[in-house]
């Protein structure tokens, strides 16, 4: 039996019939899907892993303050050690797993860069078989070969700046004091202020002029 197919991921399997730039440009729009739909998936991972973080963090300086009324108090307390110990080895890891997650999503955008120099290309090897009107060119339904590089261009963009503040997010949000930041880093993750609509707008128009998407 063959394989399912992931919900969500289109496929970039070569088709015979698809040949040069056209094959190329196919396979780009499929990948840049997938790539995006796989990061998505651990934007939720992160967020949730980074929530945990907080929490514990905040149960941290609870359990700290306790114990340092029973210290003023001249009381001993194993059972308060024995909880920030546990606490500060939840803590580690949870930011390890973060880590992991952003290892991953820097791992996708360094596929989606190599995907925006790959579009650049197509558009340079026109350029140099045709001349300045081979950009021009109308390989799929309406758009020439330089709005593919637009596109893929924009998206590369977008999350390379995403992935920046997420870097800063994962350095910061273990050593946060005050709870209200540490929601502003949790809102920054979750909501992904540098991915905005218009690039989901991008990439369906993207998967519609190749035709992995269809008019209804």
């Amino acid at each position: 039996m063959g394989r399912a197919k992931q919900p969500g991921v289109v496929s970039s399997a070569r088709k015979p019939c698809l040949t040069g730039s056209v094959r190329k440009l196919k396979n780009i729009a499929a990948d840049l899907h997938n790539f995006i739909f796989k990061w998505e998936r651990l934007n939720d991972e992160g967020f949730s892993i980074a929530s945990q973080i907080v929490n514990l963090e905040i149960s941290k300086r609870s359990e700290k303050k306790s114990h340092i009324k029973l210290d003023c108090e001249n009381r001993v307390n194993i059972e308060h050690s024995e909880n920030e110990a546990e606490l500060d080895s939840d803590m580690e890891d949870g930011c390890t797993a973060l880590l992991a997650i952003l290892g991953k999503m820097t791992h996708l955008v360094s596929k989606m860069e190599k995907m925006s120099c790959c579009t650049k290309g197509i558009c340079a090897l026109h350029t140099y078989q045709e001349g300045p009107s081979g950009t021009q060119s109308l390989l799929f339904q309406t758009w020439p070969v330089t709005h593919f590089d637009d596109i893929s261009s924009k998206l590369f963009d977008a999350y390379k700046q995403e992935l920046a503040l997420k870097q800063i997010v994962v350095n910061e949000i273990a050593h946060i004091s005050d709870p209200n930041l540490s929601l502003v880093f949790l809102s920054s993750w979750l909501y992904q202020p540098y991915i905005e609509d218009i690039n989901k707008v991008l990439l369906e128009s993207l998967l519609l002029e190749t035709g992995h998407r269809m008019l209804t």
